[in-house]
């Protein structure tokens, strides 16, 4: 992921360009990051220990999400839907 792209994922989900603590700014960015991964994983398969990175950030990723649940059941929703993640 390249400094612009971070900083756009940023802008877009923070208060402002420097936002980077909101739980709604980690979530995609995290979620950007397993993007990219998932689809090195169709290049290399065996990359084992790559894949153990992946299954920490989405573990990451789901306690972020549970996490927001608890605290504003709107902004958690709002996110689901505009990152398209399932749950």
């Amino acid at each position: 992921m390249t400094k612009e792209e971070k900083l756009e994922i940023v802008k877009k989900f923070g208060k402002n360009d420097k936002d980077s603590g909101k739980a709604e700014v980690q979530i995609a960015l995290i979620t950007k990051r397993i993007n990219d991964l998932t689809s090195h994983f169709d290049i290399h398969k065996k990359d084992h220990h790559s894949r153990r990175g992946l299954m920490m950030m989405v573990g990451k990723r789901r306690r972020l999400l549970d996490y927001l649940m608890k605290k504003d059941i709107t902004r958690y929703r709002e996110i689901i839907k505009e990152l398209n993640i399932r749950k």
